[in-house]
């Protein structure tokens, strides 16, 4: 008996042992391709992003065709207007935190803790951006963590510049319309290259939402949103990244 019991529990060790160093490698090669992953979308623009493929499964789903309007611009050739409406309405404090706003965090914490039915969100850009781009949507715990942990990747290996020239590109702007370029032309029949302030904010106002507000039809919210957002530009200034 004394035997067995020797044998069972260095059985027990071994296979311990065993998936210790399978769950390592497991976390040791995730490392590397995600720190790899980040470092080719620093010079490669992302062609496709899960949301986009989720949502053409939605479409095809409710008898819709497949559609996907996007168009990439690079950085310098975003208006400037779009930029700072982006950074006006979503995050004001991107050009100087590293990744997370702590005040906005908390601020988000208190008002969902209380509870009146609506989810208040604290996202930074580069959170978004990390969501966008590396992940799937959703609110879980999960999700939040690898958002966390991407988001701290790509702080460190990307410049400011290059997160929001991929925010603005990859980001759902409509239905089916990704990106400042395909959301300018499908509302304003022009280049994001030449939105005036009040469209850019307008367009901006409708982030957090996209699929249910439009540019087009602003509702009373998002005209007070366009409103707030460029008092935001103003008091913004010239941006300095």
């Amino acid at each position: 008996m004394a035997k067995k019991r020797v044998s069972n529990s260095k059985s027990k060790q071994f296979n311990l042992k065993g998936i210790g160093r399978l769950i390592g490698r497991g976390i040791l090669w995730f490392v590397l391709v995600s720190v790899l992953w980040v470092i080719a979308y620093r010079f490669i623009n992302p062609p496709i992003t899960l949301l986009m493929i989720m949502r053409n499964i939605e479409r095809k789903s409710d008898g819709k065709p497949f559609k996907t309007e996007k168009s990439w611009v690079d950085f310098k050739e975003i208006s400037d207007n779009m930029k700072r409406a982006a950074i006006a309405g979503e995050d004001q404090k991107f050009v100087h935190h590293m990744g997370f706003d702590m005040t906005a965090i908390g601020r988000a914490y208190t008002a969902n803790k209380v509870g009146n039915g609506k989810v208040k969100g604290g996202s930074t850009i580069s959170q978004q951006t990390a969501k966008n781009v590396f992940l799937w949507p959703g609110r879980s715990w999960l999700r939040k963590g690898f958002e966390a942990y991407f988001t701290v990747l790509i702080e460190i290996l990307w410049s400011k510049e290059r997160i929001l020239e991929v925010y603005l590109n990859v980001i759902e702007m409509g239905d089916g319309i990704y990106g400042a370029e395909a959301a300018a032309q499908s509302y304003y029949k022009k280049s994001c290259r030449n939105l005036t302030r009040s469209q850019a904010a307008m367009i901006a106002a409708c982030f957090p939402n996209p699929i249910r507000w439009t540019p087009l039809h602003p509702t009373r919210f998002i005209r007070h949103r366009h409103y707030l957002i460029l008092q935001n530009i103003r008091r913004l200034g010239p941006l300095k990244f």
